[in-house]
Protein backbone atom coordinates (compact mmCIF):
# COMPACT_ATOMS: atom_id res chain seq x y z
CA UNK A 1 0.00 0.00 0.00
CA UNK A 2 1.85 3.33 -1.03
CA UNK A 3 1.85 5.52 1.66
CA UNK A 4 1.15 9.04 1.00
CA UNK A 5 2.77 10.84 4.37
CA UNK A 6 6.20 12.36 3.13
CA UNK A 7 8.88 10.74 3.86
CA UNK A 8 10.39 13.02 6.32
CA UNK A 9 9.27 16.65 8.72
CA UNK A 10 12.57 19.32 7.96
CA UNK A 11 11.04 20.77 11.40
CA UNK A 12 10.82 17.09 13.36
CA UNK A 13 14.06 16.68 14.98
CA UNK A 14 14.15 12.67 14.66
CA UNK A 15 13.46 13.36 11.05
CA UNK A 16 17.08 14.87 10.63
CA UNK A 17 18.42 11.46 12.30
CA UNK A 18 22.27 11.68 12.97
CA UNK A 19 22.43 15.15 12.48
CA UNK A 20 19.79 16.05 15.19
CA UNK A 21 21.44 13.48 17.54
CA UNK A 22 23.22 16.55 19.10
CA UNK A 23 20.64 18.58 19.83
CA UNK A 24 18.93 15.58 22.03
CA UNK A 25 22.41 14.73 23.73
CA UNK A 26 22.60 11.05 22.35
CA UNK A 27 24.02 9.04 19.21
CA UNK A 28 23.54 5.89 17.06
CA UNK A 29 24.75 3.14 17.88
CA UNK A 30 22.13 1.09 15.16
CA UNK A 31 20.19 1.42 12.24
CA UNK A 32 18.87 -0.71 9.13
CA UNK A 33 16.95 1.00 5.93
CA UNK A 34 13.85 1.28 8.69
CA UNK A 35 14.94 2.12 11.78
CA UNK A 36 17.49 3.82 14.11
CA UNK A 37 18.37 3.41 17.58
CA UNK A 38 20.11 5.97 19.55
CA UNK A 39 21.57 5.75 22.98
CA UNK A 40 21.33 9.12 25.48
CA UNK A 41 24.68 10.71 26.75
CA UNK A 42 22.89 12.29 29.47
CA UNK A 43 20.70 9.62 30.88
CA UNK A 44 20.75 8.30 35.01
CA UNK A 45 20.52 5.04 33.24
CA UNK A 46 23.25 3.05 31.66
CA UNK A 47 22.55 2.93 27.53
CA UNK A 48 18.84 4.40 28.03
CA UNK A 49 18.00 4.15 23.75
CA UNK A 50 15.58 5.75 21.73
CA UNK A 51 14.45 2.85 19.01
CA UNK A 52 12.97 5.25 15.86
CA UNK A 53 11.32 4.78 12.66
CA UNK A 54 13.54 6.72 10.38
CA UNK A 55 10.37 7.82 8.29
CA UNK A 56 8.12 10.38 10.11
CA UNK A 57 5.50 8.48 11.96
CA UNK A 58 3.95 10.79 14.28
CA UNK A 59 2.90 8.00 16.78
CA UNK A 60 2.35 5.02 17.63
CA UNK A 61 -0.69 4.74 16.22
CA UNK A 62 0.18 5.62 12.95
CA UNK A 63 1.86 2.77 12.63
CA UNK A 64 1.95 1.40 9.48
CA UNK A 65 3.49 -0.59 6.11
CA UNK A 66 6.84 -1.99 6.68
CA UNK A 67 7.83 -0.45 9.99
CA UNK A 68 4.52 -1.59 11.68
CA UNK A 69 5.66 -5.31 9.63
CA UNK A 70 9.24 -5.57 11.48
CA UNK A 71 8.30 -3.81 14.74
CA UNK A 72 8.30 -6.67 16.85
CA UNK A 73 11.15 -8.16 15.66
CA UNK A 74 13.63 -5.25 15.59
CA UNK A 75 12.15 -4.40 19.21
CA UNK A 76 12.88 -7.70 20.82
CA UNK A 77 16.16 -7.73 19.08
CA UNK A 78 17.66 -4.72 20.18
CA UNK A 79 16.01 -4.93 23.52
CA UNK A 80 17.65 -8.05 23.68
CA UNK A 81 21.29 -6.62 22.60
CA UNK A 82 21.12 -3.43 25.13
CA UNK A 83 19.78 -6.31 28.42
CA UNK A 84 22.74 -8.62 27.32
CA UNK A 85 25.47 -5.06 27.32
CA UNK A 86 24.40 -3.97 30.02
CA UNK A 87 24.14 -6.76 32.70
CA UNK A 88 20.14 -5.47 33.28
CA UNK A 89 17.61 -7.85 34.51
CA UNK A 90 14.67 -6.33 32.18
CA UNK A 91 14.71 -3.75 29.35
CA UNK A 92 11.29 -1.18 30.03
CA UNK A 93 9.79 -0.03 26.56
CA UNK A 94 7.78 2.95 27.15
CA UNK A 95 6.04 5.16 24.52
CA UNK A 96 4.62 8.25 25.68
CA UNK A 97 3.85 10.26 22.24
CA UNK A 98 2.91 14.08 24.12
CA UNK A 99 6.78 15.44 23.72
CA UNK A 100 8.30 15.56 19.67
CA UNK A 101 5.53 14.30 17.79
CA UNK A 102 7.67 11.34 16.18
CA UNK A 103 7.31 7.88 17.04
CA UNK A 104 10.01 6.97 19.61
CA UNK A 105 10.14 3.86 21.81
CA UNK A 106 11.97 4.69 25.03
CA UNK A 107 14.50 1.28 25.96
CA UNK A 108 15.43 2.04 29.54
CA UNK A 109 17.64 -1.30 30.15
CA UNK A 110 16.77 -1.54 34.28
CA UNK A 111 18.69 -3.28 37.27
CA UNK A 112 17.25 -3.46 40.50
CA UNK A 113 18.59 -0.04 42.63
CA UNK A 114 18.86 1.95 39.50
CA UNK A 115 17.08 5.16 39.04
CA UNK A 116 14.30 3.48 37.41
CA UNK A 117 10.82 2.48 39.01
CA UNK A 118 7.62 0.48 38.11
CA UNK A 119 5.50 3.32 39.11
CA UNK A 120 3.31 4.18 36.46
CA UNK A 121 0.07 6.27 37.74
CA UNK A 122 0.69 9.09 39.37
CA UNK A 123 0.08 9.93 43.46
CA UNK A 124 1.18 8.00 45.96
CA UNK A 125 0.78 4.42 45.70
CA UNK A 126 -0.04 1.29 47.83
CA UNK A 127 1.34 -2.06 46.65
CA UNK A 128 -0.90 -5.28 47.22
CA UNK A 129 0.96 -8.83 47.05
CA UNK A 130 -1.60 -11.05 45.29
CA UNK A 131 -1.99 -14.49 45.48
CA UNK A 132 0.00 -15.35 42.45
CA UNK A 133 2.93 -13.41 43.13
CA UNK A 134 2.06 -10.66 41.05
CA UNK A 135 1.84 -7.04 42.53
CA UNK A 136 -1.46 -4.86 42.16
CA UNK A 137 -0.06 -1.07 42.52
CA UNK A 138 -2.81 1.50 43.23
CA UNK A 139 -2.49 5.22 43.90
CA UNK A 140 -4.54 6.34 46.63
CA UNK A 141 -4.86 10.13 44.98
CA UNK A 142 -6.43 8.47 41.90
CA UNK A 143 -9.20 5.63 42.64
CA UNK A 144 -9.85 3.26 40.26
CA UNK A 145 -12.44 3.78 37.32
CA UNK A 146 -16.01 1.43 38.14
CA UNK A 147 -15.45 -2.18 36.92
CA UNK A 148 -18.42 -1.75 34.94
CA UNK A 149 -16.43 1.30 33.17
CA UNK A 150 -13.52 -1.43 31.70
CA UNK A 151 -15.89 -3.95 31.20
CA UNK A 152 -17.69 -2.23 29.08
CA UNK A 153 -14.59 -0.63 27.16
CA UNK A 154 -13.39 -4.52 27.19
CA UNK A 155 -16.72 -5.54 25.46
CA UNK A 156 -16.34 -2.71 22.78
CA UNK A 157 -12.83 -3.61 21.95
CA UNK A 158 -13.34 -7.45 22.05
CA UNK A 159 -16.17 -6.51 19.24
CA UNK A 160 -13.94 -3.89 16.95
CA UNK A 161 -10.79 -6.40 16.79
CA UNK A 162 -13.01 -9.41 15.75
CA UNK A 163 -14.20 -7.34 13.32
CA UNK A 164 -10.96 -6.29 11.98
CA UNK A 165 -9.62 -9.33 12.48
CA UNK A 166 -7.42 -10.38 8.85
CA UNK A 167 -7.28 -6.64 8.37
CA UNK A 168 -4.13 -4.45 7.90
CA UNK A 169 -4.93 -2.50 11.66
Amino acid sequence: MPDSKPNVQPACVICRGPAGDPELDRIQVWEDSLWRLTISLDSEVLAFAYLEPKRHIPHITDLDGEEARTFGAVLARVSRVLQTETGAELVYAYVFGGGVPHLHIHLAPHSTGDALNTQMIRGEVTEERLESGASRITSKDFPALPEEQQRAIASRLQVRLRKEEGDDI
